[in-house]
This record gives C-alpha cells, sequence and structure tokens, in this order.
C-alpha cells in the first residue's frame, strides 16, 4: 500500500523515497576484525542504507567477532575465501587487514565485481575525501581512504592551496594516542607517508609535502591533532575564512567531531591552520579520532554508493510497473 501510495503521488520518482525501508539496504562485508573492523561494524548497524551481511577474518575467538557476534551479525575465520560463498554476496566490502593484504583481496573483489573501499595505505584504488566529493564512489571499483592524516589534512590543504597563490610547499604533522595507533600502521608507516603525499597532491595541485606521524606516550587519551601548514610568500587571511568555515560544515556532516582549533595564523614563511579530531565514541574510545575519521569517511562513501545503487534499482522497476497499471485498468 505505501508503494501505491508513493506512486500514484509522484513521490517514487523522487530520489531516495524508500531511504528509511530497512528492507531495502545494500549488503556489506566487512574483512579484518581488529578495532577498525569492529567499529565500521558499529557504524554499519546504525546505517539506514547499510546491512552487514558478514564479518571475516581468521580468529573467531577476537575481541573483534565476538562483538559481531553479540550482534548477531554473520562471522566467518575463513577470511578471503568466506566472499566466495555465495550466500554472502554482498556489493560493498570494507577492507581493513593490510596493505599486503588489499592487494591480493583487490584482485578477488573486482572479480566478483564488488566495491572494494580500502582502509589499508595500499594505493591501489582512486584516493577519495567526501568533502571533496565522491564521484569516485560510483566511477571506481576500488577506493583509497588514504590515512587519517590524509582525511584530516586534505580538506584544510585544498583550501590553502585554492585561496593562496603560487603555494610553495605543504606540510602537514599529526599527533595520535599510542592507544589509538594499531601495529597496522607503525608496521606501514612509509605507505602512510606515501598515501597521505598522494592525496594531497590529488586534491591541491602542489608538488611538495612534508609528512609526520607523531605517536604520544604520555597522554594516552589525547584526541587527533593535525597541523596543516602552506609555505608561501603572502596570504589574504580574510579571503580563507569563508571557503574554511564552508568546508568545516561539510566534515562536520559526516565527522561531527572535527574541529578548526584556530584562525589561520601567519608564521615565518607560511600560514598554519590547527586543527583536531574527537570519535563518536562507538567501539573506539572518543579520543581515538584518527581511527574514527577514517571510518566515518568510508561510511560515507559507502552510503553514496548505496543511494545510488537503490535509486538506480528503483528506476529499473518503474517501466514494468507502469505497464502493469496501464494493462490492469
Amino acid at each position: 500500500m505505501q508503494f501505491i501510495k508513493a506512486l500514484l503521488s509522484g513521490d517514487f520518482f523522487k530520489p531516495n523515497v524508500f531511504k528509511n525501508n530497512q528492507d531495502e539496504k545494500v549488503r556489506v562485508g566487512i574483512i579484518g576484525t581488529g578495532k577498525i573492523g569492529a567499529d565500521l561494524l558499529a557504524k554499519v548497524q546504525r546505517s539506514p542504507f547499510l546491512e552487514c551481511v558478514l564479518f571475516a577474518g581468521r580468529n573467531l575467538d577476537s575481541a573483534g567477532m565476538s562483538y559481531a557476534a553479540k550482534l548477531g551479525v554473520k562471522v566467518s575465520d575463513k577470511g578471503i575465501n568466506a566472499f566466495l560463498d555465495q550466500s554472502n554476496r554482498c556489493d560493498i566490502v570494507f577492507d581493513a587487514t593490510s596493505a599486503a593484504y588489499h592487494k591480493e583481496h583487490a584482485k578477488l573483489f573486482e572479480e566478483l565485481g564488488i566495491l572494494a573501499i580500502d582502509m589499508t595505505p595500499s594505493q591501489i584504488g582512486e584516493c577519495c575525501v567526501p568533502a571533496l566529493g565522491m564521484q569516485e564512489a560510483v566511477q571506481q571499483r576500488n577506493i583509497s581512504m588514504i590515512s587519517c592524516g590524509g582525511q584530516s589534512s586534505i580538506p584544510v590543504a585544498h583550501i590553502l592551496a585554492k585561496c593562496i597563490p603560487d603555494v610553495k610547499k605543504i606540510s602537514v604533522s599529526s599527533i595520535v594516542s599510542a592507544n589509538s595507533i594499531g601495529p597496522g600502521t607503525l608496521a606501514n608507516i612509509d605507505e602512510y607517508y606515501r598515501n597521505t603525499k598522494a592525496g594531497l597532491q590529488k586534491y591541491t595541485g602542489v608538488n611538495d609535502f612534508d609528512v609526520e606521524l607523531h605517536v604520544d606516550e604520555v597522554n594516552l587519551e589525547t584526541r587527533m591533532f593535525t597541523s596543516v601548514t602552506a609555505w608561501c610568500d603572502a596570504a589574504d587571511l580574510d579571503a580563507l575564512h569563508g571557503p574554511l568555515n564552508e568546508m568545516l560544515m561539510r566534515i562536520q556532516r559526516y565527522v561531527p567531531g572535527y574541529r578548526l582549533e584556530s584562525s589561520p595564523l601567519v608564521i615565518d614563511g607560511g600560514i598554519r591552520i590547527d586543527l583536531s579530531v574527537e570519535g563518536l565514541g562507538d567501539y573506539l574510545p572518543k579520543y581515538a579520532g584518527n581511527l574514527d575519521i577514517i571510518n566515518c569517511a568510508a561510511i560515507a562513501v559507502a552510503e553514496h554508493y548505496a543511494k545510488c545503487l537503490l535509486d538506480e534499482r528503483h528506476a529499473q522497476q518503474v517501466p514494468a510497473i507502469k505497464t502493469g497499471l496501464q494493462m490492469e485498468y
């Protein structure tokens, strides 16, 4: 009855008219059952567009697996092989394993026609920062979420490069709690730097970067702090305020804990902007903003793709439905 009312009223033809229909969600899987994977699962669980149909790893006794099982989500210790089972068919997979493993996984996901959202710094997929557009989500089959430092710094770096003429170099320095950085990041630190620089280059057009990641081993509950510096001869600070505030609002739509800690600061030879990120406190503690921002960005990409996919499926149903009504009358 709801469907007929929507059709007769014309609402059926409006985008996402069935976005609250719990029966119409896009099926997603998560591979990697550590902190990133478990927090992604918590976020997927409350999404109106996504349904997790598989949480896969290697150890059924891990904390992440136990968490998923308590939520009633299907779990598997078969890793990537679990996705070969037709009953685990999905449209999107979040890969929260490692850069080395994703290089193997990406081939299978492509063969299966699954959109892969890469949480690792493998540099296989197309870089995507939701605040700067998500065309990649519908045009590519493998999306790189770059890095936590990339997601926090790139939107601000983009504004600096856009509003300041002749930026010579951009420096990004982040500090995170020792409790919110995993062994995977530390083991892939070179890839972290390389991926962050690649994302910065894509969205700023600047070719010279310094990227640093520091770990606070004293204050274990410090939230993520990032400084972005554009090295330049001169800049109109007033011209930065409007674009920065607009960008801040865009980011806060999917990362509510994203904050600018200061107005643009003039330093010797450049302009610096300080920012911080506090997490949502889902599976991870709120101070783990570095992990939360990349997960929030990944969910934003997945939901954008899901909405486009659901709209496409609805559009394909319209001709047959209209024909049936005409025959009936």
